[in-house]
């Protein structure tokens, strides 16, 4: 015989299908209230979802002739806030017809709810037409439903309440009701399923939310390690879940414990999640290269990614910050050559780019050409409930199924669901007074002061929530647990529930628990366990080292002698930037060119280049405006007009290529970013001396390089400069070179974009900082001996540019000091006696992680070793010049 079991909420539905299935009551129907109205109203008629009813909002909204809600209508929540607001009159089965029409709230929501009714399919029904059908046919209920129970239900509607009681006329209607319950509205049975002695609870403290997930995850495998409970009779809730859901997704995950999200699991954590989410970035946020390779790493293979050659970013810069379609199109033509599949390349991916350019308007149809499957349905959920540029806010709202079956899981999720199905192991969690129970909100576009709060909700969340506390500790039959935290995740102090008992458990953080709920937690729980890990042990002797080893330890620097990772470091062809590291820090250099270390750059958009980006685009304007001026006229021989001309051509020059190779600031500031930079170029070529006509200028002269150079220079740009002293050679690329044309005297140019320092202080080596115009110096004497005077010059273009020079005797005192310290350098690191630099005056250091946090103290508690070990270095880096 036929028989309908009516549940509420998806715990209880998907629990009560799986007690079905295992009871073999194959003619057990389990409905909601909603499409329990459906199967008596029959003709293919289901309640109306948010498929239908978003859609169908958003155009009731758009044709507009409100009197109250025009001007927020169009606002990215307005949906959201409209389906909620008439899905509680709905509920409380209050007809907007019948409610004042002179108030303008009123009319508007009528007239949204007439607009819906008329783009409903035929066999989609709100809930008050779906009520009134189904009454029309409830004769028939005894034999679509049978005998009809209500299993587990906390309350119900006021919509659904006269058609209960008309279907208990034609047929039995039961109600197994969970606790105390208002119903003397009901006709049919009530059966209370409240059980004679309810179990006794135990309460626990914990320091914030995330302890309480911890503790409840130990108490789970408590539990499922007894071996006399399963997965299925175990549960935890608490009244809102946000607090605690990312807590239990990132632990239960690392703990592989069977735990179910009820209430779904959100969307973005899941990979179709962020495919959408990737998505919804860059038709917002507009073109980048970064954000199209994160939309195509997270793109489901088809039906666009497997279409995509291998090839397709083969010589594009990884660096090029490529915002514009423009850009996309001079990147893929210039990687063309490099390409074997250039034309398919192009021919499907700029048709893409030009349709993700087009914004949030062509949202449907780019999830039709790279979404497939859960992604795609995820994709037009939420295009469903917002409009297209506010898509992403409703990702951050859409929850989705976690895949798992309550029936052999153990369940996290809201009290109400809960309540529908309580379970013999419980863990009440953030019981808290303003949690347990909650503050009522009023309703968004129904406030108290238009319509009473009562007769939208009969029923305070405060009253809910208690009651849904009393169903839960009623139906748990072995073990209810209650937990708060002390601390909100904010570090707020919270105060115990009023339904806390007198009795708790506060848990400590350095205890040692009965059961660890994953490995971490077990070493983290148990220290000796956790020093027999062979990188938990070295962890600990290097914070040992760190913090109460005053000497000099391998996790300092100390290494062996002559160690081969240096000397092969060393015996490569160094450059002016290595050498500088090698001089300014050692350990660094160790760090940077014998163990390959290197700092991550965090440039996805930048809204002004950092320093050296910014010397960069400085050099670069240098260069292009000498290049353009040599030979002919001569940069010598140029008038101020013609170096103004080639320093504006370099600037509209960078301005289409530096988008093209790096990230940049957007172009408003990118603009201005490039004038800036050619300002300070202008004042720093023009407050040259005069130059003599005959004189031969170069920019970015290269030397010691590895192949030849296609250019005219004055060397062979192959010679790699010797250190013969210190057993180096090296080689770079001066910023500015200039020779007379007797071949006699040479001008060497170093240009600094920073502010200068005091036009009274003298610099040298500059504790190490100016070494490169010294090794600059080095190559042309080696590569033109015959040239018998050489100044090498410092020029500081910010403010007012200022000069520094080093000739004659200064220059050769110059370079004396840098090979002597550059062997002594050398010496430092070939003797692994390494050490960081014990100066607190360096404002930036890359490296700076390789260290402990509180590096200041670190370097005051092993300054003495630290200076023993660099006292070679000493004398250079205090001084002053």
């Amino acid at each position: 015989m036929r028989e309908t079991l009516v549940v509420d909420g998806p715990l209880a539905f998907r629990s009560q299908r799986a007690t079905a299935a295992r009871e073999r009551r194959l003619v057990r129907d389990i409905l909601t209230l909603p499409f329990l109205a459906a199967r008596l109203a029959g003709g293919f008629i289901t309640p109306a979802g948010t498929d239908v009813l978003y859609p169908a909002i958003q155009a009731a909204l758009a044709a507009g002739g409100f009197r109250d809600i025009s001007r927020v209508a169009s606002l990215p929540g307005m949906p959201r806030a409209l389906l909620q607001s008439l899905d509680a009159a709905w509920r409380a089965d209050i007809d907007l017809s019948s409610l004042p029409q002179e108030v303008g709230r009123f009319a508007d929501l009528h007239l949204v709810e007439k607009r819906i009714r008329g783009r409903l399919p035929p066999s989609r029904l709100l809930p008050r037409d779906l009520r009134d059908e189904a009454l029309a046919r409830v004769s028939l209920a005894n034999v679509l439903l049978g005998p009809v129970t209500l299993a587990g239900i906390v309350d119900v509607d006021p919509i659904w309440r006269p058609l209960l009681n008309a279907i208990a006329r034609f047929t039995d209607v039961a109600w197994d009701m969970p606790g105390k319950v208002e119903n003397g509205w009901f006709d049919g049975k009530v059966r209370s399923r409240v059980p004679s002695s309810p179990s006794r609870s135990t309460a626990e403290v914990s320091a914030d939310p995330k302890s309480e997930v911890v503790e409840a995850l130990r108490w789970v495998r408590e539990l499922l390690a007894s071996g006399e409970v399963k997965a299925e009779e175990i549960a935890i809730a608490a009244t809102a879940t946000p607090d605690w859901d990312e807590h239990f997704l990132a632990y239960a995950r690392d703990a592989a414990l069977p735990l179910h999200f009820s209430h779904g699991v959100p969307a973005l954590s899941t990979p179709d999640g962020q495919a959408c989410a990737a998505l919804a970035d860059i038709l917002i946020s507009g073109l980048s290269q970064e954000r199209v390779w994160r939309l195509f790493r997270r793109l489901p293979a088809r039906p666009f990614v497997s279409s995509l050659p291998d090839d397709w970013f083969t010589a594009i810069p990884r660096r090029a910050g490529l915002k514009t379609l423009d850009q996309w199109r001079e990147a893929l033509a210039a990687a063309r050559p490099q390409r074997q599949t250039n034309d398919l390349t192009e021919r499907i991916l700029l048709p893409l780019l030009e349709l993700l350019a087009r914004g949030p308007d062509s949202g449907r149809e780019a999830g039709l050409l790279l979404l497939s499957g859960a992604s795609l349905a995820m994709w037009n959920e939420a295009l469903r409930s917002t409009p297209p540029h506010a898509v992403a806010l409703s990702l951050q709202a859409l929850r989705v199924s976690d895949g798992r079956e309550p029936a052999n899981s153990v369940v996290w999720c809201p009290a109400s669901h809960l309540a529908a199905c309580p379970r013999p192991f419980t863990r009440l969690l953030g019981l808290t007074s303003r949690s347990w129970p909650r503050f009522e909100n009023d309703d968004p576009l129904m406030p108290d002061h238009l319509l009473d709060r009562r007769r939208l909700h009969p029923v305070t969340m405060a009253e809910r929530d208690r009651q849904h506390f009393e169903v839960i500790r009623a139906g748990t039959r072995e073990a209810l647990v209650l937990s708060r935290p002390e601390r909100s995740a904010k570090g707020s102090l919270l105060s115990p529930s009023s339904l806390w008992p007198a009795d708790e458990i506060l848990h400590k953080r350095d205890r040692i628990p009965g059961h660890a709920f994953s490995e971490a937690d077990r070493l983290l729980a148990r220290p000796r366990d956790a020093a027999q890990v062979e990188h938990v042990r070295q962890s600990q002797l290097c914070w040992r080292d760190w913090q109460w080893n005053s000497g000099l330890t391998p996790h300092d620097g100390l290494v062996a002698p002559d160690h081969p990772a240096i000397v092969t470091a060393l015996s490569r062809t160094q450059s002016t930037t290595s050498l500088q590291r090698l001089l300014r820090d050692p350990l660094g250099f160790v760090w940077r060119y014998a163990l390959d270390w290197r700092s991550i750059r965090l440039e996805p958009e930048p809204l002004q280049l950092d320093p050296i980006a910014f010397g960069e685009l400085v050099h670069e304007l240098i260069s292009g405006a000498i290049s353009s001026l040599e030979p002919k006229p001569g940069f010598a021989r140029a008038t101020l007009e013609e170096i103004e001309a080639a320093i504006a051509a370099a600037s509209a020059t960078i301005m289409t290529s530096w988008p093209l190779q790096r990230s940049v600031p957007p172009p408003v500031l990118w603009r201005h970013t490039v004038k800036e930079a050619a300002r300070r170029t202008s004042r720093g070529l023009a407050s040259d001396d005069p130059t003599r006509a005959d004189t031969r200028s170069w920019s970015e002269i290269p030397f010691g390089q590895e192949q030849p150079v296609a250019v005219q220079l004055p060397w062979d740009a192959t010679v790699k400069i010797p250190i013969a002293e210190a057993g180096l050679v090296y080689g770079g690329r001066m910023d500015r070179l200039d020779i007379r044309a007797s071949g006699d005297g040479a001008q060497i140019t170093d240009y600094k974009s920073a502010k200068p320092p005091p036009k009274t202080q003298r610099i040298a080596l500059g504790q190490g900082r100016e070494l490169q115009r010294v090794l600059y110096a080095m190559a042309v004497r080696t590569l033109l001996p015959e040239i018998r005077t050489i100044v090498a010059r410092l020029i500081y273009l910010a403010d007012d540019p200022a000069k520094f020079e080093l000739r004659g005797d200064e220059l050769d005192s110059a370079i004396a000091e840098a090979t002597s310290y550059l062997v002594a350098a050398v010496g430092i690191v070939r003797s692994g006696q390494i050490a960081p630099r014990w100066e607190q005056d360096v404002h930036y250091d890359d490296m700076r992680l390789a260290l402990p946090a509180d590096r200041e103290s670190y370097l005051r508690r092993k300054s003495s070793e630290f200076r023993a070990a660099n006292q070679k270095l000493g004398k250079l880096w205090n001084s002053t010049t």
